[in-house]
């Protein structure tokens, strides 16, 4: 059953290393997808106003009242208005304060509070653990507007795709903290503070050895990618299916994966990206590959021949 989180009072799943029950998992899930969706809402809202949306910060941060008296006026005004308040429905306004750190000052993360103490993060987020062992992570935007990490794409050599991290945007950090549900850890986003840090909740888990081999890590639903098809500047690069569409999951090394309470490994952190279509549609063996590995993630990179077809 849900409890009120103690920093937001807002409804949560997650509490401690204990992982949800079924109930927990699902709503969660629904959670992310209805913020997916109503973000989506939004941005069609947006551009029958003809805002601009090609760095969606701006969407993001809308407060409820942002449309304010064009709302009177009706029509695409009052849909905007009204799918602000739906998204901010899947992601309310929090403050820093409410955690304990101050917005006032030029790095409010510079030390512990009385609640939360730092225990890692990277270039992405911070995060931090309560006295249940709740972790939270505080995503930091960049001044362009971007936050997290995702992947661009170009073509290789001959068939081979490469793939380059590069700074995301707000739609591409939900969808990856929707994978790290799927996937890995149950993750919760709690709210987005004013200034544009995101802040996500997971259960606890215990960190793995230094150098620990995490290359088999899950390889029925987060599949080895083959070499010969693909290049990145992450490690472990690995296909995933969510909602029937393929992934390039990758930076699953032991530093992102933990133990959870049961002694399972799961993915704490990733950076992941669709495979796009476009250029999938022009690397034939590689689509064919996906494809198969659909429905046999054990494929093999070629496809087995025929001796009737030599």
């Amino acid at each position: 059953m849900p409890q009120p989180d103690p920093f937001t009072g807002r409804e949560t799943y997650l509490a401690g290393p204990r992982l949800p029950g079924p109930e927990g998992w699902a709503a969660v899930l629904d959670g992310h997808r209805q913020r997916l969706w109503a973000l989506d809402q939004l941005g069609a809202a947006a551009a029958q106003c003809a805002i601009a949306t090609d760095k969606d910060r701006t969407l993001v941060l809308a407060e409820e009242d942002e449309v304010g008296l064009l709302e009177l006026t009706g029509g695409e005004w009052a849909a905007l208005g009204a799918a602000i308040r739906a998204f901010r429905a899947t992601l309310p306004l929090v403050r820093l304060e409410d955690f304990g750190f101050s917005a006032e000052v030029d790095d409010p993360f510079e030390a512990n509070t009385a609640r939360l103490t730092r225990i890692g993060g990277g270039v992405e987020a911070l995060a931090f653990a309560d006295a249940e062992h709740s972790v939270y992570k505080f995503f930091l935007f960049r001044e362009g507007g971007e936050v997290g990490a995702t992947f661009a794409f170009r073509r290789g050599e001959s068939d081979l795709l490469e793939a380059t991290a590069v700074p995301g945007s707000y739609r591409r950090l939900f969808e990856k903290l929707r994978l790290t549900h799927v996937f890995g850890m149950p993750t919760e986003i709690i709210g987005l503070t004013p200034e544009g840090i995101l802040i996500a909740k997971q259960a606890f888990g215990r960190m793995l050895p230094e150098k620990t081999d995490v290359s088999g890590l899950d390889p029925a639903r987060l599949i080895p990618i083959p070499s010969r098809f693909l290049r990145t500047d992450r490690d472990h690069p690995r296909l995933a299916f969510l909602d029937g569409v393929p992934w390039l999951v990758a930076d699953t090394h032991d530093r992102n994966v933990v133990a959870d309470e049961t002694g399972v490994w799961r993915v704490i952190d990733l950076v992941a990206a669709p495979l796009p279509p476009e250029w999938l549609g022009r690397l034939r063996l590689f689509a064919d590959w996906i494809e198969r590995a659909r429905r046999d993630p054990r494929a093999e990179a070629l496809a087995a021949v025929d001796d009737a077809e030599l």
